[in-house]
């Protein structure tokens, strides 16, 4: 890594699912401007539900959905990218063993009993696709997200319960004290470690916080990985919070989640968006990254149809700005 912002930067991406994949078409415009001239994607394998959850009992390998759609991300705007984009994502209808499976799951999968390597076989499908960065699992090897849940014990609210699946988690009716994985230390992608290493710049979230960010802080080596790297560590507040998930939790409660599970993580920048921020929610977010020596950027981020997403062309113009200060 060079320093300074003399040239064109690099990025790691981390997430999953329709955060990550938002995160990824603003950095992808980055990339198609020149301000990220290297982009690499870490995804979150978690997934046990829908197509994905299919593929990975039916295959024993890591679900493909989250994968698939980081890789949809990265296609460029031009004929040959949407067109791909679109067949990625295209999922079968009918009534038979097909319905509800990824076209892009399939080839994800078929790739991976062709070549027998996991990275090696997402390199292939991005350069089919003219991806704009590369794709690189969080671990290469399936795993569960667990967490301890309190308020599941209708005359014990107080009462812990170990909830155990993505799906589940996602889903509960409790309150998420912590997450943790299983099996604990599993083997992260080379190719990821060198990814961080190398990086000038790191954007965490947006996405589902206890199933699509925060598992990437458990793997411990891309854990020490995030701790060690030069790079400037963003990260991206959720616009809301998810049913299920989320509940309950505002902008600073997230941040607080966050440093609950990684406190010797060094977070440059915290992107919020300004419009979904309250008067109080805004002190509590200053307070709590004053404190950390973080910086605090509040910009309209959000999708101008109403839907709790976040808009990719903003996204990349805040990203921009960040970068070049």
């Amino acid at each position: 890594m060079v320093s300074g912002f003399d040239r064109a930067q690099s990025a790691v991406a981390f997430g999953g699912g329709h955060g990550l994949h938002a995160s990824l078409s603003a950095l992808r415009r980055l990339v198609d401007d020149l301000t990220v001239d290297d982009l690499t994607a870490i995804v979150t394998v978690a997934d046990n539900g829908g197509s994905s959850g299919r593929l990975r009992e039916e295959f024993d390998v890591l679900p493909p959905g989250d994968l698939r759609m980081a890789l949809a991300a990265l296609c460029g705007a031009d004929e040959w990218g949407s067109t791909w984009a679109e067949v990625l994502q295209h999922r079968f209808a009918g009534e038979g063993e097909m319905r509800g499976h990824s076209l892009g799951n399939l080839l994800i999968v078929g790739l991976w009993e062709r070549l027998g390597d996991h990275v090696e076989a997402l390199d292939w499908v991005g350069r089919l696709l003219g991806a704009k960065g590369r794709v690189l699992p969080m671990a290469l090897t399936p795993m569960d997200i667990t967490a301890q849940v309190r308020g599941l014990v209708a005359d014990e609210p107080e009462a812990r319960v170990s909830v155990r699946g993505q799906v589940q988690v996602a889903t509960t009716g409790g309150r998420i004290e912590s997450i943790a994985l299983t099996p604990p230390d599993p083997a992260a992608a080379p190719a990821a470690l060198a990814a961080i290493a190398e990086a000038d710049w790191v954007f965490l979230g947006p996405g589902s916080w206890f199933t699509s960010v925060i598992p990437h802080l458990m793997v411990p080596a891309l854990r020490a990985a995030l701790v060690e790297t030069p790079a400037r560590i963003v990260v991206v507040l959720n616009l809301s919070e998810q049913a299920g998930e989320t509940h309950g939790l505002g902008p600073a409660e997230h941040l607080s989640v966050l440093r609950a599970h990684a406190p010797d993580l060094a977070v440059h920048t915290v992107i919020a968006d300004r419009s979904h921020v309250g008067e109080h929610q805004v002190a509590a977010l200053e307070a709590l990254t004053t404190s950390a020596g973080t910086r605090l950027v509040l910009e309209d981020v959000a999708a101008s149809d109403g839907s709790p997403r976040h808009d990719p062309a903003k996204l990349a113009s805040v990203y921009a700005a960040v970068m070049e200060t």
